[in-house]
């Protein structure tokens, strides 16, 4: 098995569980909060696909985001900002984020997972244990090491939206 082979199957048994929840969750139940210091399902999904759109397309492979390139800021309304992908984002910013119509969100999901499966398999070993230069501090960072922050930024929002939909739908989120 290569290596790539384990990275793929964590992302692709999250995103998964993801389908399940977020299929099954009202557009009133995916866009609420659940108190004023929390993030609703639909901000954590985006969120997720951000960070993957980041971490595959500008500092793995030096391209363009998705968010800009596949026009998805304007479907959502937002700015082209490839930098702004909700880290550090205040309370009320998160509360004031206005979630887009379900198939924009969710297409937005669907184009960072068909990203992020194409370049998954089109590493091989030699390039997963190689590094990468990240502008704009020049950092060298492990191609290895930022896969394994992907899949656990992934995991863990993964298993928020997971969490929310058996709050607000009870058991059964999980088939």
């Amino acid at each position: 098995m290569a290596a790539t082979d384990v990275i793929s199957i964590a992302l692709e048994r999250n995103w998964s569980m993801v389908d399940n929840a977020i299929q099954s969750l009202s557009d009133e139940a995916l866009t609420r909060q659940p108190n004023d210091q929390s993030n609703s399902a639909a901000w954590l999904l985006w969120h997720m696909n951000r960070v993957v759109d980041n971490m595959i397309q500008t500092r793995l492979q030096s391209q363009q985001q998705l968010w800009v390139s596949g026009g998805w800021h304007q479907k959502f309304g937002m700015s082209d900002d490839q930098a702004d992908f909700g880290m550090g984002w205040s309370a009320e910013q998160v509360a004031a984020w206005q979630a887009p119509a379900r198939e924009v969100l969710f297409g937005y999901y669907e184009a960072a997972k068909a990203s992020a499966r194409e370049y998954l398999s089109s590493l091989n070993d030699a390039e997963l244990d190689g590094s990468v230069v990240i502008p704009p501090t020049n950092e060298s960072r492990g191609v290895s090491d930022l896969l394994g922050v992907l899949v656990y930024d992934n995991v863990v929002h993964g298993g928020q939206i997971a969490y929310l939909r058996g709050y607000y739908g009870g058991m059964g989120w999980q088939r």
